[in-house]
This record gives structure tokens, sequence and C-alpha cells, in this order.
């Protein structure tokens, strides 16, 4: 069997059945990131060591707690440096992922990490998430990027009530209905009062035992 590269031991702790395709994605991802990082800061420079732990597995902790079936559709609201969109793009091939954000120069370097790991399910668009229009897609996901009451104002328009594929079943999983799903950390009580909605909240150091991830977590939303 071949070795799994030293910077994805802590992927390869808590998910075991990538693909040779996908091994090779991610272990890219570090020498891409470098690069771009040094001419774009689209992540903190000091975060590059923890690239795989704060950027990429924290990303994954979304797939550790919902299958998407293939033929899903998601949107990435304000992508950013590419989280978590790009690691939930390698993690699911056969679903289909748009990577929006209004800040074209973070979009230049979505668009270089896209192509440069052979990534064919994504689409990146230089747009605000209010100006899309006559879209529609299963599931929402973001990482803090704004209050939920406001991300939840601007993704309702755009989800489906029902999922336009049928969700696999997976006892390992929860298999979500259609809506947002994003990632955030402290003490989220008064913004969850604060958007009115039922939000469902998984705490991600009991998926990831590792202390990075104390005091993060999942966020629901319903449609």
């Amino acid at each position: 069997m071949e070795k799994t590269p030293q910077d994805l031991e802590l992927i390869c702790k808590y998910f075991t059945e990538f693909t040779a395709q996908q091994l090779q994605q991610l272990a890219a991802l570090k020498e891409v990131y470098t690069d771009w990082n040094s001419k774009i800061n689209v992540i903190s420079r000091k975060d590059i060591d923890g690239l795989y732990e704060k950027h990429v597995l924290h990303s994954l902790s979304i797939a550790a707690v919902t299958a998407f079936a293939p033929g899903t559709s998601i949107i990435d609201i304000g992508t950013g440096g590419c989280f978590p969109g790009i690691p939930l793009s390698i993690f699911f091939p056969e679903v289909k992922f748009l990577l929006a954000d209004s800040i074209a120069k973070k979009l230049k370097v979505v668009s270089e990490v896209v192509s440069a790991i052979g990534l064919t399910n994504v689409t990146v668009r230089h747009t605000r998430v209010e100006e899309i229009k006559n879209e529609k897609f299963d599931f929402a996901v973001s990482r803090a990027v704004a209050p939920l009451k406001d991300l939840w104002y601007w993704c309702r328009p755009l989800l489906r009530k029902k999922a336009a594929a049928k969700t696999p079943v997976d006892p390992a999983t929860t298999n979500l209905p259609p809506g947002l799903i994003c990632l955030k950390g402290g003490d989220l009580s008064a913004e969850i009062a604060e958007s009115g909605m039922r939000v469902t909240t998984q705490h991600i150091f009991d998926i990831f035992r590792e202390p990075y991830f104390e005091g993060k977590q999942v966020l629901y939303v319903k449609y």
C-alpha cells in the first residue's frame, strides 16, 4: 500500500476511503496555496503550516456529518480562500459546486487552485450572492462569512425545497434535507437567538478530537 504523505496523515486519521486521485489532489493543495498565498494573501500566512488541520479538515467536518448524493448542487457563499468548497469538492467528486465571492483577487486564487488540481465539478463566479437569480441549489455552505441571520437571508431564495438527488442511506452520517450548513466558532447562543431560526448544532471536537476544534461547530438550518 502506498504510504500516506505526511501532510495528509491528520486527514487520513479521520477519513480512510480516499481514491488515489483524491489523495493527489489533497496533497497538491499545500504547494498551490504556498505559492499563491505569497502573491495574494487569501489565508493567514502563519496558517500555511496548519493548512490541513485549520482549513482542510475543518472544511471536511461538513462531510463528517452529512452525505451529499451524486448530482447534488451546492453553493459556497463567500468562498474566500476556497474553504469549505474546495475540500468538499474533492471529497464529493460527483457533486456540483459553485464557489462565489465578491472579491475578485480571491477568486483568482480559487480558479488557479481548481485548475492546478484538476477539479471538474467546480464553477467559480465573481458575484455577490444577492445578485444570483434563477438558480437553485440543494445546499448552501459557508465558513465564518457573516451572522447566521444574514447568511439565511441571502441563501434562502436560492435553495430548493426538496433535494434534486436522493441522498444515499449511510448509517455513519446524517442525511439532511436541503438547507444551510455553516462553520462557526465561539459562543453562538446570542447569534442563534437573534436569527430566530431553529438551528441544529454539532460540536466539531466531538468528531475530530484535536485541540484546535474545541469551541468550533457545524450549524445546520433546514429550508
